[in-house]
């Protein structure tokens, strides 16, 4: 596969001088690289993992933990990315969605984004300002900075909720795309690097991209999709009109300008070079956009996941060239799920998408049943939430009719309640034997969540009728949004693989250990000793 040009605002770091032989690392690296790749499920991982030449080759030889579990059932961006650095469920970070429904607020929109500033006047859930308020527990980065203020953390990403939940409040540089340019907290001002990268982007924008060659790997996924419209998925290759942004976000020239921007400001900032280790946190979303866009399994994921594989050796390669002991672990926010018109000619006639479940019109049957009025639920599959300004009595008689109804729908596989998600204990043991209750109890949080929890059945795609860019989703009780691969590498560590699960609550707790500094506050994950001797790296 011929690489995609690189921008300018890193390519002129890849002349830096040679790199210093290391020997097995000792003490704690310089520098942590925690990458997160959304959407990249453990079935991806799988897929391809004997194609990968580049970056994702070079973390396979480190430590591989194939089955890593998002353990909750909400199995989403936000809730997903705020496990990776606090070493928490999204039940402890409150991070219980991407949004979620407030219906005591006093502002007009009652959804509520979960990067948002909502005291900001004016602020909505689609016109807001950038924020890590919701999240409710410290990151890693304030873990590093409580063991030695010098600790510097940047991060940067794809959208602004996995920089918001990966950084938290603790960090130094934090930038994100926001659908023409990288842009930051407000009162920040943007170095020099950040500047001439959102030049090099405009520049590239402002140019058509031709097709990519199609690899021969790929030519097994060349088969076009109908998808209804007269529209087909599975034999694109990211050719793209010029300034056509949305187009660029969804293909691997995003994500080489998100990992540029990484690359330039880890040399700029000197990050692995100060008097206490760094972190540099990415979050990688063109797999994401790639997934929503046209499913998991045609040319255009083939062509985004070869390219990121050398995205990423190319961002190693920057690393490599500053001459610091670094280490890396990368993994996913969530998994995904192909669209059901290709897992039906896949072996999976049972895929389909999810029809005729509108949880406000069950509502106001509801209504009409019991003699009430208003709308009584919002929502939809996930979260619902009742009308909190019924009588107790009356809530509970909505409830259960609710349950009754949903739960007689075909494709609906269990409706839980608040009442039985708290009444149980925190979920304990392998995630891949956790029942129901246990993976909605991950991610629920009491003072957010809905007061019905509905899940669909397996391979049900909760999207009714696809249209551009939404195709296939993620977001499920199921194993395929829930496993992920969790890789740590260190330049001269001895690799392993175990192929038992792990969950990425467990990846901060593993960093710490590495770094030697204390864990301040009760978590949900553990240490994973990536020693691969007798010894132990878990203190």
């Amino acid at each position: 596969m011929n690489p995609l040009r690189i921008l300018a605002a890193a390519s002129a770091l890849l002349v830096a001088g040679p790199i210093a032989a290391q020997e097995a690392p000792s003490g704690p690296p310089d520098l942590i690289v925690a990458i997160s790749v959304d959407q990249l499920s453990a079935d991806l991982f799988a897929e391809y993992r004997e194609q990968f030449e580049g970056g994702f080759a070079r973390l396979s030889d480190g430590v591989v933990f194939p089955s890593g579990y998002q353990s909750h059932s909400a199995t989403e961006t936000c809730p997903g990315h705020s496990t990776i650095l606090t070493g928490s469920r999204p039940a402890r970070t409150g991070i219980i969605a991407n949004d979620w429904i407030d219906l005591k607020t006093p502002r007009e929109d009652k959804t509520v984004y979960c990067a948002e500033d909502e005291s900001v006047p004016g602020s909505t859930s689609s016109r807001y300002t950038v924020s890590p308020v919701h999240l409710r527990v410290p990151t890693l980065g304030a873990w590093m900075k409580a063991a030695n203020p010098q600790s510097r953390v940047v991060v940067v990403g794809g959208k602004d909720r996995a920089v918001a939940m990966l950084g938290g409040d603790a960090t130094d540089q934090a930038w994100w795309w926001n659908g023409s340019e990288f842009v930051t907290y407000a009162g920040r001002t943007a170095p020099e690097t950040v500047t001439r990268l959102n030049t090099s982007v405009a520049a590239r924008l402002a140019e058509a991209q031709p097709a990519l060659p199609l690899p021969d790997y790929c030519r097994r996924y060349d088969r076009a999709v109908p998808i209804g419209n007269d529209r087909t998925v599975g034999t694109g290759r990211f050719s793209r009109e010029a300034g056509d942004a949305r187009a660029f976000r969804a293909s691997p020239e995003f994500d080489e300008a998100v990992l540029a921007l990484a690359a330039g400001l880890t040399a700029e900032r000197a990050l692995g070079k100060g008097e206490a280790p760094d972190l540099l946190a990415i979050g990688a979303s063109a797999t994401d956009y790639v997934g929503h866009s046209y499913g998991t399994h045609g040319t255009e994921m083939c062509l985004q996941l070869l390219a990121l594989d050398q995205t990423l050796e190319k961002l190693f390669t920057v690393l490599d060239a500053q001459n610091i002991d670094y280490a890396v672990v990368l993994t996913a926010d969530h998994g995904g799920h192909d669209l059901p018109e290709r897992n039906t000619t896949h072996a999976m006639p049972m895929a389909e998408r999810v029809r005729g479940l509108s949880v406000p019109t069950i509502g106001s049957a509801i209504a009409g049943e019991l003699g009430l009025s208003g709308q009584l639920l919002w929502g939809g599959a996930g979260d619902v939430w009742i009308d909190p300004a019924l009588s107790e009595s009356d809530r509970i008689r909505v409830r259960d009719a609710a349950v009754a109804r949903i739960a007689a729908h075909p494709q609906v596989e269990a409706v839980l309640t608040r009442e039985q998600l708290l009444a149980g204990p925190a979920p304990d043991g392998p995630p891949e034997t956790w029942s129901l209750v246990e993976r909605a109890r991950a991610s629920y949080d009491p003072e957010r969540s809905g007061d019905l929890i509905v899940a669909l059945k397996p391979r049900v795609t909760p999207i009714p009728n696809p249209g551009p860019g939404y195709v296939a989703t993620h977001g499920s009780f199921w194993d395929y949004d829930r496993r992920v691969p969790i890789l740590f590498w260190r330049r001269g560590m001895t690799g392993f693989e175990q192929p038992l699960s792990v969950e990425t609550v467990d990846i901060a707790p593993t960093l710490a250990a590495l770094l030697g500094i204390d864990v301040p506050v009760e978590i949900d994950g553990r240490c994973l000793d990536l020693d691969a001797s007798d010894a132990s790296s878990c203190r």
